[in-house]
């Protein structure tokens, strides 16, 4: 995507060094984080400096590449163990982490050249499948639609393109009317800060609402559809996504309203059989009690939002169950969960 006439990618990996749009500081500033360890990208990881499901993959994908770049000669099995126990444990939840630091430590195997060629395939991978997400969810979208959106599933949360907004960016580009409701997203606001400043450098029309206004705008019949990505996915078709997702899909039950889950197929866990069984990161309740934003001189600040001395709790995610999904669009194509198999999908897709 182009920032300012430039096209960009979110993360991208130059010699040893991985560079990332920090996220923390859009939309305010326009920053690129340098990572040049491992452990560097596992920080930037797990501080959201990156954040999105196939982001965080690639910078996984990257990290791992980092590690066998890094390791010494009399340490090297170790050193790369160790590495790869870090980068697992930045995140627990995002299902293209653990995807993608896999599947760089198996070619790592064969030789550090193949681990680097790894990483870079797969964010290629990721940038290409979002694309083509866009090019299958595009289809569902009418002209006029009014869309409704929960996080950031857009070309910040992935290499390229995005998932939940791919679709958008994709009708958009073809002519369509399209108006996009931005959940805020509480607590660290990935809709409004990101997924707004996405729409606008795009120009495609929107309005930031609170998190709970959903309801209020679907009663009023003035939203068509629902798009929200995914970061994992069970064998059943429970979703997991970011904290809020669960009550916009009962919401949409309720008011007749499509729900679908934009996602690549590398986000499905054939591991994983339902929901009860995605671990749900808890963060730290600083998130819920303080917020950033700047003050009348354009400064970077964090500001106390709460009653001092209580405390919060903070989940990060919740799961959808399968019965409230309309379908998943893939970068294969769209599965729908009640008349295809999710699993029996998933493997003549390939998923797995």
């Amino acid at each position: 995507m182009k920032v300012k006439g430039e096209e960009y990618r979110t993360i991208w990996m130059e010699d040893s060094t991985v560079f990332m749009i920090d996220q923390n500081l859009l939309p305010f500033e326009f920053v690129i984080y340098e990572s040049k360890s491992y452990f560097d990208t596992c920080f930037a990881i797990s501080t959201m400096v990156v954040r999105g499901a196939g982001a965080i993959g690639a910078a996984a994908g990257f990290a791992m590449a980092q590690a066998y770049l890094e390791a010494p000669d009399d340490d090297f099995l170790n050193f790369i163990l160790q590495a790869k126990d870090d980068i697992s444990a930045t995140r627990p939840t995002a299902q293209n982490l653990f995807y993608a630091t896999n599947r760089v430590y198996l070619a790592g195997k064969k030789s550090v050249e193949e681990a680097v060629k790894e990483a870079f395939l797969i964010a290629d991978e990721d940038a290409r499948d979002s694309r083509l997400i866009g090019q299958h969810g595009m289809k569902l979208i009418k002209d006029k639609a009014r869309i409704l959106t929960h996080c950031n599933a857009g070309w910040l949360a992935f290499v390229n393109y995005g998932t939940a907004l791919s679709p958008i960016y994709m009708a958009h580009d073809d002519g369509k009317d399209v108006f996009v409701y931005v959940d805020e997203t509480r607590p660290r606001g990935q809709g409004a800060r990101l997924t707004a400043w996405e729409l606008e450098n795009e120009k495609i029309p929107h309005k930031i609402i609170p998190d709970n206004a959903a309801a209020y705008f679907m009663a009023k019949g003035e939203v068509d559809m629902v798009i929200v990505g995914a970061d994992r996915i069970a064998c059943n078709g429970d979703t997991a996504n970011k904290i809020g997702t669960l009550e916009k899909a009962i919401l949409a039950k309720e008011f007749s309203i499509p729900f679908y889950v934009a996602a690549p197929t590398s986000t499905f866990d054939m591991d994983c059989k339902h929901g009860n069984d995605i671990e749900i990161e808890f963060r730290s309740e600083d998130e819920v009690l303080y917020q950033t934003g700047t003050d009348k001189n354009g400064n970077l600040n964090k500001f106390l939002v709460c009653s001092p001395g209580s405390h919060a709790l903070n989940p990060a995610f919740d799961v959808t169950p399968k019965k409230y999904i309309t379908a998943f669009i893939t970068e294969k194509g769209i599965i729908n969960p009640f008349t295809q198999s999710i699993k029996k999908a998933c493997k003549e897709l390939k998923c797995d």
